[in-house]
Protein backbone atom coordinates (compact mmCIF):
# COMPACT_ATOMS: atom_id res chain seq x y z
CA UNK A 1 0.00 0.00 0.00
CA UNK A 2 1.19 3.40 -0.58
CA UNK A 3 2.46 5.84 2.02
CA UNK A 4 1.01 9.39 1.95
CA UNK A 5 3.22 10.88 4.46
CA UNK A 6 3.66 14.15 1.51
CA UNK A 7 7.17 13.53 1.97
CA UNK A 8 8.06 11.04 -0.40
CA UNK A 9 10.51 11.19 -2.26
CA UNK A 10 8.42 9.02 -5.15
CA UNK A 11 8.28 11.76 -8.64
CA UNK A 12 5.06 13.29 -9.32
CA UNK A 13 4.90 10.69 -12.14
CA UNK A 14 5.50 7.60 -9.91
CA UNK A 15 3.41 9.85 -6.97
CA UNK A 16 -0.16 9.59 -9.40
CA UNK A 17 0.94 6.27 -10.69
CA UNK A 18 1.09 4.48 -7.37
CA UNK A 19 -2.04 7.04 -5.63
CA UNK A 20 -4.50 5.88 -8.83
CA UNK A 21 -3.28 2.17 -9.06
CA UNK A 22 -2.91 1.65 -5.54
CA UNK A 23 -6.54 3.04 -4.94
CA UNK A 24 -8.69 1.20 -7.62
CA UNK A 25 -6.61 -1.81 -6.46
CA UNK A 26 -8.46 -1.42 -3.42
CA UNK A 27 -11.58 -0.70 -4.96
CA UNK A 28 -11.91 -3.47 -7.17
CA UNK A 29 -10.87 -6.08 -4.43
CA UNK A 30 -13.75 -4.91 -2.32
CA UNK A 31 -12.47 -3.25 0.51
CA UNK A 32 -14.66 -1.27 2.21
CA UNK A 33 -15.73 1.99 0.31
CA UNK A 34 -15.69 4.74 2.34
CA UNK A 35 -12.33 3.23 4.11
CA UNK A 36 -10.62 3.30 1.36
CA UNK A 37 -11.82 7.20 0.48
CA UNK A 38 -10.08 7.95 3.85
CA UNK A 39 -7.55 6.60 3.38
CA UNK A 40 -6.65 8.05 -0.08
CA UNK A 41 -8.79 11.67 0.53
CA UNK A 42 -9.10 13.97 2.91
CA UNK A 43 -13.24 14.53 4.40
CA UNK A 44 -13.32 17.65 2.90
CA UNK A 45 -12.56 16.14 -0.44
CA UNK A 46 -14.26 18.06 -3.34
CA UNK A 47 -13.57 16.35 -6.95
CA UNK A 48 -14.92 17.82 -10.31
CA UNK A 49 -15.13 15.95 -13.32
CA UNK A 50 -16.01 17.66 -16.10
CA UNK A 51 -18.15 19.94 -14.70
CA UNK A 52 -19.98 16.99 -12.55
CA UNK A 53 -18.75 17.84 -8.63
CA UNK A 54 -18.06 14.89 -5.87
CA UNK A 55 -17.67 15.48 -2.35
CA UNK A 56 -16.63 12.36 0.06
CA UNK A 57 -20.51 11.03 -0.17
CA UNK A 58 -20.60 10.75 -3.59
CA UNK A 59 -17.41 9.59 -4.42
CA UNK A 60 -17.79 6.43 -2.28
CA UNK A 61 -21.26 6.16 -4.28
CA UNK A 62 -19.70 6.09 -7.21
CA UNK A 63 -17.04 3.61 -6.12
CA UNK A 64 -20.35 0.98 -6.27
CA UNK A 65 -20.50 0.91 -9.96
CA UNK A 66 -16.98 0.94 -10.80
CA UNK A 67 -16.63 -2.21 -8.34
CA UNK A 68 -19.42 -3.82 -10.28
CA UNK A 69 -18.27 -3.01 -13.56
CA UNK A 70 -14.36 -2.77 -13.67
CA UNK A 71 -12.07 -6.08 -13.54
CA UNK A 72 -8.90 -3.92 -13.17
CA UNK A 73 -7.17 -1.10 -14.48
CA UNK A 74 -3.72 0.40 -15.31
CA UNK A 75 -2.53 3.94 -15.88
CA UNK A 76 -0.20 5.38 -17.84
CA UNK A 77 1.07 8.67 -16.94
CA UNK A 78 2.25 10.82 -19.58
CA UNK A 79 2.91 14.05 -17.52
CA UNK A 80 2.88 15.36 -14.09
CA UNK A 81 4.41 18.06 -11.86
CA UNK A 82 4.32 18.03 -8.36
CA UNK A 83 4.98 21.91 -6.13
CA UNK A 84 4.48 22.02 -2.54
CA UNK A 85 0.89 20.86 -2.13
CA UNK A 86 -0.22 21.48 -5.77
CA UNK A 87 -0.39 18.38 -8.08
CA UNK A 88 -1.23 18.60 -11.82
CA UNK A 89 -0.91 15.39 -14.33
CA UNK A 90 -2.04 13.90 -17.82
CA UNK A 91 -2.57 10.11 -17.86
CA UNK A 92 -4.88 7.42 -19.38
CA UNK A 93 -6.89 5.52 -17.73
CA UNK A 94 -7.37 1.80 -19.46
CA UNK A 95 -9.91 0.05 -17.20
CA UNK A 96 -11.12 -3.68 -18.50
CA UNK A 97 -14.82 -4.42 -17.99
CA UNK A 98 -16.38 -7.45 -16.75
CA UNK A 99 -17.98 -7.82 -20.11
CA UNK A 100 -14.41 -7.90 -21.58
CA UNK A 101 -14.33 -4.79 -22.97
CA UNK A 102 -10.91 -1.76 -22.26
CA UNK A 103 -12.09 1.42 -22.19
CA UNK A 104 -9.50 4.43 -21.83
CA UNK A 105 -9.65 7.81 -20.85
CA UNK A 106 -7.51 10.61 -21.04
CA UNK A 107 -7.53 12.95 -17.95
CA UNK A 108 -5.68 15.97 -17.28
CA UNK A 109 -5.94 16.61 -13.57
CA UNK A 110 -5.17 19.51 -11.17
CA UNK A 111 -5.18 19.13 -7.05
CA UNK A 112 -4.39 20.09 -4.03
CA UNK A 113 -2.98 17.89 -1.44
CA UNK A 114 -3.27 17.54 2.45
CA UNK A 115 0.29 17.69 4.31
CA UNK A 116 -0.46 14.03 5.07
CA UNK A 117 -0.11 13.75 0.79
CA UNK A 118 -3.87 12.60 0.53
CA UNK A 119 -6.22 14.44 -2.19
CA UNK A 120 -8.41 17.45 -1.13
CA UNK A 121 -9.44 19.04 -4.30
CA UNK A 122 -9.02 17.76 -7.94
CA UNK A 123 -10.58 19.36 -10.80
CA UNK A 124 -10.57 16.89 -13.97
CA UNK A 125 -11.26 17.18 -17.68
CA UNK A 126 -11.39 13.70 -19.52
CA UNK A 127 -12.18 12.61 -22.65
CA UNK A 128 -12.83 8.86 -24.34
CA UNK A 129 -9.39 7.35 -26.43
CA UNK A 130 -10.93 4.08 -26.65
CA UNK A 131 -10.13 1.98 -29.63
CA UNK A 132 -12.75 2.27 -31.81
Amino acid sequence: MLIFDGMSDLSAREFVADFYESFTREVVAGADAAAVVDRYYTPDIEQVADGVTLDRQRLIDHLRPVRKNVVSCTYDVHEAIRTGNRLAARFTIHAETRRGRTISTEVYMFGELAPDGRIRHTTQATRDVSAP
